[in-house]
């Protein structure tokens, strides 16, 4: 049993001071003083918060999803946990098949063991079911209609599917996905009209993928997949880089969509992590010059920055309170999952996956399932 002190305790509705955290690979309790025989931890007066949970990010630090390696998943795994993620979904890319399976059948490996750092919870496809007037930074060469047989050998591997359901004939897949699967269905790089986003809503599409980039744009006649965002209660992922998304409308974002649909990812590439210079993406060119990171056409190629200063970014630029801003990318993603049962908040009972968090959200500690993993205290 080990317990941590003088840290101010982030809850989904309020943080706690003067207060014990205890746990072991579950919360225990918060209680008043330090039970016998526990392991002490000292978080420094810190913020002592639940782990976050990336359930978008294709790379970090030199590695990638579809590199299809047990050591690329590693890599992401040890080098987020410095952010206080504990948990994330590898995200995979528009690629040929063969290549999108062996990436699923490497995650799946990952997914039934424990990992050195942040535990993959999954995968999270993107593409190929996408619509090529969207595709951002994805490969137009490999895009194809959805196809439920595409992924029924990997529907237990598969927690999210990134998709244009205006390319769904008669919303086939849509419907057979909610019918024989638990897989959340986004929507995201597509060019849905409004009514044809609604109408996925209404089938069961539960989130959108980085609202505002890759997507049809709020237009006052026709208001598009972000419109259907906004006026719909879905959960919608935001890269809050200040790149992607202009700063300035992050209060904006908030005021209209509500601070428990919101779910903050880094939709990070291998570069996260790294300085500036050449890297990769679904084998295409990327360029990585002030935290920005583009395709040789220009195109925004991901992000690299990592969760826990999108949160602070969107603390920083909103009238969220700390453990508002937190749920964002702990609770929420956990919420969207179907797994805050066991993660998302401190809460007793609960996976005992954990951040210490100075004023700036630098991280200065992690523990996944009450283990140390990182510690710069």
């Amino acid at each position: 049993m080990k317990c941590l002190i003088n840290g101010k305790i982030i809850l989904k509705n309020q943080i706690l001071e003067n207060k014990v955290l205890v746990f072991d690979e579950k919360i225990i309790d918060i209680a008043d003083s330090v039970p016998k025989d526990c392991e002490v931890i000292d978080a420094d007066g810190k913020y002592i918060s639940p782990g976050l949970i990336d359930i978008h990010i294709h790379g970090n630090m030199g590695k990638d999803t579809m590199d299809s390696t047990d050591e690329s998943i590693e890599t992401i795994s040890k080098s987020i946990m410095r952010h206080g993620v504990t948990s994330f979904l590898p995200t995979t890319m528009t690629m040929d098949k063969e290549h999108v399976y062996d990436a699923l059948e490497v995650i799946k490996k990952a997914q039934n063991r424990k990992l050195e750092g942040a535990q993959v919870l999954g995968a999270h496809l993107e593409g190929p079911f996408i619509n090529e007037n969207y595709k951002g930074a994805q490969n137009e060469k490999f895009i194809i209609n959805s196809k439920y047989e595409f992924i029924k050998e990997y529907k237990d591997v598969i927690k999210v599917i990134t998709y244009a359901p205006e390319k769904d004939i008669d919303f086939d897949f849509t419907r057979e996905i909610k019918r024989c699967t638990d897989i959340v269905l986004s929507i995201g790089h597509s060019n849905a009209n409004y009514d044809q986003a609604k109408e996925a809503i209404n089938l069961g599409v539960t989130n959108v993928t980085h609202m505002f980039n890759a997507m049809t744009g709020l237009n006052h006649r026709d208001p598009g997949v972000v419109g259907a965002a906004l006026t719909t209660n879905v959960y919608s992922e935001l890269i809050a880089d200040t790149i992607h998304i202009n700063k300035d409308l992050f209060q904006f974002i908030l005021n209209n969509k509500g601070k428990e649909r919101l779910i903050l990812i880094t939709d990070s590439i291998e570069a996260g992590g790294l300085e500036d210079g050449n890297y990769s993406l679904g084998g295409q060119r990327v360029i990585v010059k002030g935290n920005e990171a583009r395709l040789e056409n220009g195109a925004l190629a991901g992000s690299v920055l990592s969760l826990n200063k999108m949160v602070f970014n969107f603390l920083d630029n909103t009238n969220l309170k700390v453990n508002e801003a937190i749920n964002l990318a702990s609770l929420n993603p956990a919420t969207s999952l179907g797994i805050n049962d066991k993660k998302g908040s401190l809460e007793i009972g609960k996976d005992a996956d954990i951040a210490v968090f100075d004023e700036n959200l630098d991280c200065k500690m992690t523990l996944c399932l009450g283990d140390v993993v990182y510690k710069n205290i």
